[in-house]
């Protein structure tokens, strides 16, 4: 997965570049902003691949965690209060 996000970020890139090398050649603005906005968008998907990553890896690892905190609820002795006989 992280070479294709990473292909596409590059490609995007060269993109960008090469939008902005003919924006400096016949002196558009048009092409330097397509040229910027093709460079933030490859920037945006790195920075979306690097927080989706973390969460990815933090739910992974809580699911854990609840599993464990459900058993041990489940597996404890309920309070006197609690209980369902009424005297």
């Amino acid at each position: 997965m992280i070479f294709l996000i990473l292909t596409i970020v590059i490609s995007l890139v060269f993109w960008a570049l090469r939008l902005m090398d003919r924006a400096v050649e016949n002196q558009e603005f048009s092409l330097m902003l397509a040229g910027f906005l093709v460079a933030s968008s490859a920037a945006a998907m790195v920075g979306v691949y690097f927080l989706m990553s973390d969460y990815v890896s933090f739910v992974a690892q809580s699911g854990d965690a609840f599993d464990r905190y459900d058993t041990a609820l489940l597996e404890s002795d309920f309070p006197s209060w609690l209980d369902s006989t009424m005297p």
